[in-house]
């Protein structure tokens, strides 16, 4: 889809074909074939293509992606909206007036500033992506400027906050390493010397992160989605795992991490939340449930007693099993069980593999950890922890 063809799309002619191609065939030749007897094929395949992103948008902007617009890399790109309204949450919190987004993309993080009452501003390269950034906050009734220049040249000293995601591929596709960020790794270095925050990958190694400024790892509904920097005045902590779940939100800092032993396996086991590990707070886990680590190596905590945590799920413990295969097997045919979840951390193990050789068969279903406890590879069967347990933070 071209500039002038998403354009149009906005004018009356557009939005009504946009409003039939949402009802046309779910086959796309039908649809496309149907819809040619009342504009040209570039429209078509632009009002098709806005279809089809905005069903793929609601897993990342839930009901307001009925009524956005987005390009498939800027989509892809996006943050999802619970976490971009954590993060506009925060710079609200800091009682931040006025933030300028530098490379908005399709707007959603301009989309969740703008809604927590801050004056905000978007910029990108991307003429397209500007159109479209600045049709979202239109659609959604939400103020701000759009406009196309590079994020490097800006002068950005105007307002509160600036805000960048710097784009993490190169000519090879996705890439990991800062050096080819665009814009680049010196570009965030200065701009982390100002108050600011920057969404870079969650694999960011903990040593690339400035003095003085926070880490956050953020996790949504189980998945790791992000990382960002905060500085100046917005920087709180030095390390920080937040979690969004369905109970809200919940974060844990390095003030929370004190020293936790190893210690042998107790009645359950807590399997840490994404961001905690990557923020290296699984020790603050253990803690928290009055246990200690499996491993000093593995991010697996278990403890004597049964706690609800957002920062990791829970199970009981119901028996060790043998840890090689043959043995495994025929535990596992003994017991009846024929569909087998496995779990895995800190051992050389495949799931799809393991299952495929197990060749299990019997009615009744189970789930197995494989980890290692004290150096040595063991094998536990365990079950979510489902009956009512003290709530733990």
């Amino acid at each position: 889809m071209d500039l002038d063809a998403f354009r149009w799309l906005l004018t009356p002619a557009g939005q009504d074909l946009l409003e039939r191609a949402a009802s046309a065939p779910a086959d796309p030749l039908q649809a496309s074939n149907a819809l040619r007897r009342e504009a040209s094929g570039e429209y078509v395949a632009a009002a098709l293509t806005q279809v089809d992103l905005r069903r793929r948008a609601a897993a990342k902007f839930g009901n307001d992606a009925s009524r956005m617009y987005f390009t498939p890399d800027g989509l892809e790109q996006a943050t999802r909206a619970p976490v971009a309204r954590h993060r506009a949450a925060r710079l609200q919190a800091a009682q931040v007036g006025t933030a300028i987004d530098l490379g908005c993309g399709i707007g959603g993080d301009l989309i969740a500033i703008a809604s927590a009452q801050i004056t905000a501003a978007g910029v990108d390269l991307d003429p397209l992506r500007v159109e479209v950034a600045r049709a979202n906050l239109e659609v959604l009734g939400l103020g701000g400027a759009v406009s196309v220049a590079d994020a490097t040249t800006v002068d950005h000293r105007g307002f509160d906050v600036a805000f960048a995601d710097p784009a993490r591929r190169s000519g090879r596709g996705r890439t990991f390493a800062v050096d080819d960020w665009t814009p680049p790794w010196p570009f965030v270095l200065d701009l982390l010397n100002r108050t600011a925050c920057v969404k870079v990958a969650p694999g960011i190694g903990h040593d690339l992160v400035p003095d003085g400024v926070e880490a956050e790892w953020v996790s949504d509904h189980g998945e790791v989605k992000e990382a960002a920097l905060w500085s100046g005045r917005l920087a709180t902590t030095r390390r920080r795992a937040t979690v969004i779940g369905d109970g809200g939100l919940a974060t844990l800092t390095d003030e929370d991490d004190v020293p936790a032993g190893v210690r042998g396996v107790g009645t359950f086991l807590y399997e840490p939340d994404g961001a905690v590990i990557r923020a290296g707070l699984v020790t603050a886990v253990a803690v928290g449930v009055a246990g200690g680590l499996v491993d000093e190596h593995i991010a697996y905590v278990t403890s004597d007693q049964a706690f609800r945590t957002p920062f990791a799920r829970s199970y009981r413990v119901l028996e060790e099993l043998p840890y090689k295969e043959k043995q495994l097997r025929a535990a596992l045919r003994e017991r009846g069980i024929g569909r087998l979840a496995i779990k895995k951390r800190g051992v050389a193990i495949v799931p799809e593999e393991l299952r495929k050789r197990l060749s299990l068969s019997g009615d009744s279903e189970g789930t197995i950890v494989l980890t290692r406890a004290a150096g040595k590879g063991i094998c536990l069967l365990v079950e979510p922890l489902v009956e009512p347990a003290t709530s733990r933070p």
